[in-house]
């Protein structure tokens, strides 16, 4: 365990105090995240007072907007994307100074909030992380201040122009990384495709809750790779090591997708557990909600698969104008097919794989260890 500071070219790991439970998880992300977060959120914060200011000179409802979506990126999270490229970075043995790549970290965050926004306005999410979404937010703010139409789509619409704006920030933030050019366009080449991987796994989760009965738990899984591993765990790792220098052919390359792929899986089906399971006070969301959404998840399809023609019934309810009396009924349901079960055998698989990937590779050591803590600490979590 380990609790980072900024030293020099690396952030110096010291022991952490040890924990259970909840406990132990939070102390591992904070241990590997707590001093990376702040410097991440500096340059965030730093780089997005410039853009708010400019974009108030255009119109001072500009700079509103703007503002907005500044607030977006700074509401918090856990920044496990820049946490996964800096270790990635760093398992490569960078000789860069940290300063020189912080905006490529930062600009990761700048791409998770488009993809959040965006997530939202698809899903008709009412929160995030406990507040209001951009939509909901704006909705409201049009009906107070009685303007003309109607204030969802006003909502949606500001959402969407969010989200696009943090997209845009990113290519710009990236474009600060100190790095010679031809790196940064190898660099680039990474960060595009992840997010063509993104979108692919996006477009198949619409796909999916248009079209459940035909869904199954291959593309459920299928889902969970390209829309949560590929740029939550694997594609920012390889990005760090292409900061780094690495070559594509290189073994690190390897070890990485192997790893990334396999704790990104695990994070999703995490992630599936908790949108059934999870404590609203510690998701920001209803309890629930994938019941109540009706969202093909794997947890889901396999709870179906696994289902007598009783529970299947009773599944059948699922996203059907569920009401709130129903969802810890269904919840049950899911948890007496096995599905539970299963889905945790699934997520300690992936977790022993990309251990595995790890004890394969040569990496920084520190970085190894880090690793293998966050690919526990990421899968084993409640929010």
């Amino acid at each position: 365990m380990a609790n980072d500071a900024v030293a020099g070219n690396t952030l110096r790991v010291t022991p952490a105090a040890p924990g259970d439970g909840d406990d132990l998880v939070g102390a591992v992300l904070a241990a590997y995240t707590s001093d990376l977060v702040t410097a991440v959120d500096r340059t965030l914060a730093a780089f997005l007072a410039a853009e708010v200011a400019s974009l108030a000179e255009i119109d001072a409802a500009m700079g509103r907007f703007a503002a907005t979506a500044r607030d977006s990126v700074l509401a918090g999270g856990k920044r496990v994307r820049p946490t996964f490229a800096y270790w990635g970075w760093r398992g490569a043995g960078s000789a860069e100074p940290l300063p020189a790549v912080l905006p490529a970290f930062a600009a990761l965050e700048l791409l998770h909030t488009f993809a959040l926004v965006h997530d939202d306005v698809m899903d008709a999410s009412a929160t995030r992380r406990g507040r209001p979404t951009v939509q909901v937010a704006q909705a409201a703010r049009h009906a107070a201040a009685g303007h003309r139409g109607d204030p969802r789509r006003f909502g949606e619409a500001v959402a969407v122009l969010v989200g696009d704006l943090c997209v845009v920030w990113a290519d710009r933030l990236l474009a600060h990384a100190a790095l010679p050019p031809a790196r940064l366009l190898h660099v680039r080449r990474c960060y595009d495709q992840m997010r063509v991987e993104t979108i692919a796994g996006q477009y198949l989760d619409v796909l999916g809750e248009s079209d459940a009965a035909n869904w199954s738990v291959d593309r459920a899984l299928r889902v969970a790779r390209y829309k949560t591993a590929s740029y939550t765990v694997q594609k920012p790792l390889l990005f760090g090591a292409r900061l780094a220098g690495v070559d594509t052919d290189a073994p690190l390359i390897a070890a990485y997708t192997r790893y990334g792929l396999a704790v990104g899986e695990a994070f999703q089906l995490c992630d599936d557990l908790l949108g059934v399971y999870g404590d609203p006070s510690a998701t920001g969301k209803p309890a629930g909600d994938d019941l109540r959404t009706g969202k093909p998840t794997a947890l889901l399809m396999l709870a179906r698969q696994l289902a007598t023609p009783a529970q299947w019934r009773a599944l059948d309810r699922v996203g059907d104008g569920v009401t709130d009396e129903e969802i810890a009924r269904l919840a049950g349901v899911v948890a007496d097919t096995g599905a539970v079960d299963r889905v945790e055998r699934m997520i300690s698989d992936r977790v022993a794989e990309a251990l595995a990937a790890l004890d394969a590779a040569s990496i920084d050591e520190t970085a190894r260890t880090a690793l293998t803590g966050l690919a526990t600490a990421a899968t084993n979590r409640r929010a």
